[in-house]
């Protein structure tokens, strides 16, 4: 008697499928993100930017009070050029 199970053998084609599905599932998911910060929130960079601007508030509120305004106020500015 042979105690050492075998496991059984995959095609191939199923591990391929297998990678290709969670390429297409990785990319959806990293698109939607992508997507979801462009359309919902501020880009990426004037967040960064308004962050630094108000560097200099200690408090935490102030700070995101600071950052509130200076976004909403590049964005006036932004809609006003255009």
């Amino acid at each position: 008697m042979n105690a050492v199970p075998k496991l059984p053998r995959r095609h191939p084609v199923t591990s391929v499928l297998a990678a290709v599905l969670s390429v297409v599932i990785a990319l959806a998911l990293l698109g939607g993100v992508t997507e979801s910060f462009q359309r919902d929130g501020a880009p990426f960079e004037q967040l960064v930017v308004a962050e630094h601007a108000c560097t200099n508030y200690v408090y935490v509120s102030e700070r995101e009070a600071c950052v509130r305004v200076y976004l909403a106020t590049a964005r006036l500015t932004v809609l006003a050029h255009h």
